[in-house]
């Protein structure tokens, strides 16, 4: 037979040799993997196509468990069952006589998977363990998943990372720079088997909102969400905020300290009383005072960069500077916890927490687990929601535009299933792919005198009128995410700006500008807007005059010293104002400095 007949053998990408029989050759490394003799890990691959076969052993493949199928019917069976809830056998144990095994990307392409037993025929080699076993955890968690796109769930997933709950447990010993803390987070209604696993409702991160799909004159536009004050009020979605602020006192060369002190009039920098009215003695802010931004928290004075002078009788008087910690611009808050220690180098420790209650407001963003995000658009008083005849009041108010287009179906059963489980106080099984069927659920509603659609009879609060057509409410797990609008507010007229560009400072702890890009000056453009242009990238940015030689058509020196005028070059005192930008004027610096000489042609002196 010649060489290029047998199938080509390939250990983890690197041709090793070839084998004339590649059927055989797997199927004798398999068995040899499931007998133990071969490591577990270990995934072998037959492409027919291309007559190869890959051997994989390398780190970083992502693999899953499947239980082994043999002659249409799994190797699990019902007494291993039994043994596994026993307690006599434990998952190694399966996987070590051969009854799950991992199969890579690879692998699986030479797999037949069955997702349930009942579809199991000859041809299948593997059943799925459970549907949910193919999801990460996170998307796991998310109830009905099977019936969203997975677009929506990843959404889901990514925004469980940003939800605000119970962090940590000793929360109160921490000190971390940034922490969050939901006041009253709930155990969820519809659950998963993950959530289950994982203790989740030991730690909660959401908390059950009755929700009404239903537009509402207009305060949930697009993805708004209306929110009810009442229910804010009473500390839905109410959360703390924790920041921690540390400083030391250091040691300089030559036996100079820094000192946490109240700094005294005389000191360089002294920012006035008011600043430091929340100071002690001992220059440290004392427990639960209220401290705003521009306040200090810290205070704390350091040695002169430079040696003084000796003064007219021979002593040297040192000034000190100030080097106080303020609390950070937009991040209010009471002192929670004060903490002196030693520094690494034995110095003089401080940490400070401070801790600021975030109530829900017009901005903050809030999302269910199926990738229904949104703002709150407005806080509605309670007098003003919209109620159903035995006069309850939806928490939030979600906008019908936000389900069709998206299909997240996950989330309209999961406002049924959370109803149900309210009504019948108990929490539904929500795991994807295995959970508590719509017909089920319309039974619970039934039976305990709702519509077994979810949909009920609304009332506006402000008319009394009631409301044409029926409107979708349930229950369900919402979330409230850390982007808060008391934390993204910036707002700049004038301000710092950079040394070398003299352009606004980036971002808004420096007080900085909003960039405008080149994108939005081409907006400008496409408008027609050029004087805007102008005021945008010119005026409001790095506007300078400058004086330029007309012959040379370079940059001329203005002598403020001599009261002259002229030109470096030709000394000619024919120079004219010209206005540019400052980041122009460095960019023909820099070019002179490459060795370039960029000329300015003037042509309309005014």
């Amino acid at each position: 037979m010649a060489i290029g007949e047998k199938a080509k053998v390939f250990i983890n990408g690197r041709l090793i040799g070839f084998h004339r029989e590649p059927q055989d050759l797997v199927k004798d490394l398999v068995k040899k993997r499931r007998q133990g003799k071969i490591d577990q890990q270990v995934n072998i691959a037959l492409h027919e196509d291309t007559n190869e076969i890959y051997i994989n052993t390398d780190s970083g493949r992502v693999q899953r468990p499947l239980i082994v199928v043999e002659g249409a019917a799994p190797k699990i069976t019902e007494d291993i069952v039994k043994q596994i809830k026993d307690g006599k056998i434990v998952w190694q144990d399966l996987v070590n006589k051969g009854f799950v095994e991992y199969l890579d990307s690879e692998e699986e392409e030479n797999a037949l998977v069955a997702a349930e037993e009942k579809e199991l025929t000859k041809e299948h080699t593997h059943l799925e363990i459970s549907g949910i076993a193919a999801l990460s955890i996170i998307s796991s968690m998310i109830p009905y998943v099977e019936h969203n796109l997975s677009g929506r769930s990843l959404h889901g997933a990514k925004m469980a990372k940003q939800a605000l709950g119970l962090g940590a447990i000793n929360y109160n010993l921490r000190s971390d720079t940034e922490a969050h803390l939901l006041y009253y987070p709930q155990k969820e209604i519809v659950t998963t088997k993950t959530m289950d696993l994982l203790h989740i409702a030991e730690r909660p991160q959401a908390q059950n909102f009755v929700v009404a799909i239903l537009p509402f004159y207009g305060f949930n536009s697009l993805d708004a969400a209306v929110l009810n004050k009442g229910s804010i009020d009473r500390g839905l979605g109410r959360s703390a905020y924790y920041r921690s602020y540390e400083a030391e006192e250091i040691r300089y060369p030559g036996g100079q300290v820094d000192k946490f002190e109240v700094p005294k009039e005389e000191t360089i920098g002294q920012m006035g009383p008011e600043a430091y009215n929340h100071l002690g003695e001992d220059g440290l802010a004392e427990l639960e005072q209220y401290v705003k931004e521009k306040e200090i928290i810290i205070g704390r004075t350091s040695p002169p960069r430079f040696l003084e002078e000796v003064s007219e009788f021979g002593i040297i008087q040192e000034k000190r500077r100030e080097s106080s910690v303020g609390i950070r611009k937009g991040k209010p808050g009471y002192i929670d916890k004060v903490m002196v220690t030693e520094g690494e180098s034995g110095n003089k420790l401080v940490k400070i927490k401070i801790r600021g209650e975030m109530i829900p407001e017009p901005g903050d963003k809030f999302a269910s687990k199926h990738g229904q995000k949104g703002v709150c658009g407005a806080l509605i008083p309670e007098e003003d929601m919209p109620f159903t005849e035995t006069g309850l009041r939806p928490d939030l108010i979600m906008n019908p535009h936000s389900v069709p287009s998206r299909m997240t179906i996950g989330h309209l059963l999961e406002m049924l299933a959370g109803k149900a489980g309210a009504l019948s106080a108990e929490t539904i099984d929500g795991t994807g792919f295995d959970n508590v069927k719509e017909k089920e659920l319309r039974k619970i509603l039934l039976e305990h005198g709702f519509r077994s659609d979810g949909k009920e009879v609304f009332y506006d609060g402000i008319s009394g009128k009631k409301m044409d057509g029926e409107i979708f409410v349930g229950v369900i797990s919402y979330r409230r995410l850390f982007h808060m609008v008391a934390h993204k507010m910036q707002a700049r007229s004038r301000g710092p700006v950079q040394m070398l560009t003299r352009q606004p400072t980036e971002g808004k702890e420096k007080e900085g500008g909003l960039r405008f890009g080149e994108m939005e000056g081409e907006t400008l453009v496409g408008h027609g807007a050029a004087m805007l242009l102008q005021e945008k990238f010119i005026e409001d940015s790095d506007k300078v005059t400058e004086l330029v030689c007309e012959k040379c058509g370079v940059i001329a020196i203005n002598d403020h010293i001599r009261n002259k005028k002229y030109c470096p070059i030709c000394n000619s005192s024919k120079v004219y104002p010209v206005e540019m930008a400052y980041g122009f004027k460095l960019l023909l610096d820099e070019l002179k400095a490459l060795g370039i000489m960029p000329k300015i042609n003037i042509t309309d002196k005014v």
